[in-house]
């Protein structure tokens, strides 16, 4: 097994840590200790890719397991903050921090099956459909919400740049999302 697979298994590795780490109120500043967690899994994310494709050491089992990596990691920072009252809320009333945060959740993963759908079944028809760079600025800004959201429970501070990052995270989902539906139509014909 290459370092770049190796890279991705770490990566899903650390998730059952940073669920830990959340929930675990009597460690102090639990919420930046799955911060950190989850900004070295998002690292991984970056350097498995870099490795693999500078020494040209892509294989299947990469293309499978490294998106896979990404969605879990991502999906599960989003689910576990759902379950915490004040993640989505901050200064604004806790019902509109539940339905924002619930509502854009929804939206993200909803985004995320539908492209996994479609790439599996482009896969059946014997195509590839490359990640977009619109997909890739989308993955970088959710990261960065994810950040600022686990941060911003940390130190309440926060929570204004966290929501907007989070906000503009879930439209540019949405769009890439629609985007690349509408570019990879023919598939589905």
């Amino acid at each position: 097994m290459n370092l770049p697979n190796k890279l991705s298994i770490l990566r899903i590795a650390l998730i059952p840590v940073m669920v830990a780490l959340f929930y675990l109120t009597v460690i102090p500043y639990n919420y930046l200790w799955a911060t950190l967690v989850f900004v070295i899994s998002a690292l991984t994310d970056f350097l498995d890719g870099y490795i693999a494709r500078k020494y040209n050491l892509i294989t299947d089992f990469g293309k499978f397991l490294d998106p896979i990596a990404d969605k879990i990691l991502v999906l599960s920072a989003f689910i576990i903050m759902l379950t915490e009252s004040r993640a989505f809320s901050g200064a604004y009333p806790e019902l509109f921090g539940k339905l924002s945060g619930g509502i854009g959740v929804t939206l993200i993963i909803a985004r995320e099956l539908t492209v996994s759908v479609l790439r599996m079944v482009a896969a059946s028809k014997n195509r590839v459909l490359p990640a977009e760079k619109i997909g890739k600025v989308k993955t970088f800004l959710t990261d960065i919400a994810v950040i600022l959201l686990f941060l911003a429970l940390e130190y309440g501070v926060l929570f204004i740049p966290a929501i907007i990052c989070y906000y503009l995270a879930v439209i540019l989902t949405v769009y890439s999302g629609v985007t690349y539906l509408v570019k990879n139509k023919d598939v589905l014909i």
